[in-house]
């Protein structure tokens, strides 16, 4: 639903001395055009910012268009490209004096995204803590983000790029062993004495108990995947040796 604009400015300094002009500016251009469902709320503010730069008017009236459009998602990328495009047609000075306001609305500094924050927002689950508690049995930095620890296990483990397991077995005296998902970027999968298979997102491997095998991100891609623990009796892990750089650098060629 759109967000309902209200706007009393106009009575509050003009209501007595010119009231119908304050009317107009209150219930007409805020209340029914402002309103209009035509154009979100985003839009609206940088049209009337590029309209007010135009006319060379940079009063408070800019000021506070500057704060509204901020207010309702302008980013300040968006507002200093806005800003940027218009000096080629309404003028260079223009554009500096908008800046000179627009950089003290969006005063705050920008942090740039790291490689982690923008895999992070193309995959659906989130990415967790960093995975020390098993860090030993990792060669890179992995992260860890349980989704279920009830009726099944199941966790969505993210590697970094080149950051892969130990070689492991599953066991179980009844059941168990673990089904893989990816759900983000590219890795392998490994079992010994097969080739390794590339996996991308809506892959799946199931892995039986008593199976060696490793499972890791490629070298220049993040990679993610649930690992879902697969109920059974006296289940439990052993750890192996770490998958050797001659053995991981093999596959970067595949």
């Amino acid at each position: 639903m759109m967000k309902k604009i209200t706007q009393d400015a106009g009575r509050k300094k003009l209501g007595e001395f010119a009231p119908e002009f304050a009317h107009y500016n209150d219930d007409v251009l805020f209340g029914e055009n402002w309103n209009n469902p035509d154009l979100d709320l985003k839009t609206r503010c940088l049209i009337t910012v590029v309209a007010l730069m135009s006319s060379g008017i940079t009063d408070s009236s800019l000021i506070y268009h500057l704060e509204n459009a901020k207010k309702n998602g302008v980013t300040q990328k968006e507002i200093v490209a806005t800003i940027t495009h218009c000096a080629f047609y309404v003028g260079w000075p223009k554009a500096w004096a908008v800046f000179n306001l627009a950089k003290e609305v969006w005063n705050e500094k920008v942090e740039e995204m790291t490689t982690k924050d923008v895999y992070q927002n193309s995959i659906f689950f989130p990415i967790g803590e960093k995975n020390n508690g098993f860090k030993q049995y990792f060669i890179g930095q992995s992260y860890l983000s349980p989704i279920s620890k009830e009726q099944v296990g199941i966790f969505n483990v993210t590697f970094e790029p080149k950051c892969r397991n130990n070689w492991h077995i599953h066991h179980a005296k009844q059941g168990g062993g673990q089904i893989l998902i990816c759900v983000g970027g590219k890795g392998y999968y490994q079992e010994e004495g097969k080739e390794a298979i590339e996996m991308k997102p809506g892959d799946c491997v199931e892995i039986k108990p008593g199976v060696k095998h490793w499972h890791g991100a490629q070298e220049d891609s993040w990679f993610s995947h649930l690992a879902i623990e697969v109920p059974g009796v006296e289940c439990s892990n052993e750890w192996l040796e770490a998958v050797s750089d001659e053995v991981y650098s093999q596959l970067k060629s595949h």
